[in-house]
């Protein structure tokens, strides 16, 4: 009997060893195809004009040319870029942040006539595309005299649908138990929001200003409406610039370079806050 099932079970440690690698495999093959642009990316910007047009390809350089990235800063005025994005999206993503904790609070925890349609309503401006509201916010920022400003830059933007519909779920797991009990501790809702709710939040925080901070930096086609001045330009206008003006392959390794320092504080702030953004979304998805 033993030697039967010492038999029997063989096969079936095999098929699981087979079974981990083929998950292994799989798993290898997915990271290689989703960073494999993010190399090409930076062996591009590492690139001489003649590694640019060699057939076949260059995969790495075998001189790496770091003067690229010094170009960058010399065609364009890419430093101002980065400040004007940095204050516009860190000024838009901490709004967001704000207006989303203090409506999803509401949202979750009191009742008052209306809140349903209310949030419906909230809910709804997720599904409007951003160039319906497009000419309407240049013509109110326009009249404000705000354009090519960064409060017209900004102001558009310190309130998202999401963000609100994301904190709301978040804020309605928290058991009202605790809340009763700061109230009858004496707390205010404006203690009982900072002091006992917020402290709460930071993985639906994390997640909220990771897709708040990517979604700003990234924005185009709203500093591209009411920006007129290279003064004022963003780092993606900049990038379009700078596409244009590099339009030869030969330059390509200098749109590769604006792009990779571009793309860095995303990147960073992504691996940061990928362990709150994961928890967050997955609490989310259960709670409320």
């Amino acid at each position: 009997m033993s030697v039967y099932t010492k038999s029997y079970r063989r096969p079936s440690q095999g098929r699981r060893w087979l079974s981990l690698a083929l998950q292994y495999l799989c798993m290898v093959l997915i990271l290689v195809i989703m960073l494999f642009p993010f190399f090409w990316l930076i062996a591009s910007s590492l690139k001489s004009p003649e590694d640019l047009e060699a057939l076949p390809p260059v995969w790495w350089p075998a001189h790496p040319a770091f003067s690229s990235y010094r170009t960058v800063f010399e065609v364009t005025p890419f430093a101002r870029a980065i400040l004007n994005s940095l204050i516009v999206t860190v000024s838009s993503t901490v709004g967001i942040l704000l207006t989303s904790i203090m409506a999803g609070y509401v949202f979750a925890k009191h009742q008052f006539r209306g809140k349903n349609a209310i949030f419906v309503c909230v809910l709804a401006t997720m599904m409007v595309p951003q160039f319906v509201m497009l000419i309407p916010l240049y013509r109110m920022m326009a009249a404000l005299h705000l354009d090519n400003t960064y409060p017209g830059l900004i102001l558009p933007n310190l309130a998202n649908g999401f963000g609100i519909f994301l904190m709301r779920q978040f804020i309605a797991g928290i058991p009202d138990e605790l809340l009763e009990a700061a109230r009858l501790d004496g707390a205010s809702e404006w203690t009982l929001l900072w002091r006992v709710v917020v402290p709460l939040l930071r993985p639906a925080a994390a997640a909220l200003v990771l897709f708040a901070f990517v979604f700003q930096w990234n924005n185009f086609l709203w500093p591209l409406s009411i920006v007129y001045s290279p003064e004022m330009s963003t780092v993606v206008l900049s990038l379009n610039g700078l596409r244009t003006y590099t339009s030869s392959v030969t330059f390509a390794n200098i749109v590769m370079a604006g792009t990779a320092i571009g793309i860095l504080p995303s990147v960073l702030l992504t691996l940061w806050a990928q362990r709150y953004f994961i928890e967050g979304i997955s609490l989310t998805g259960i709670k409320g």
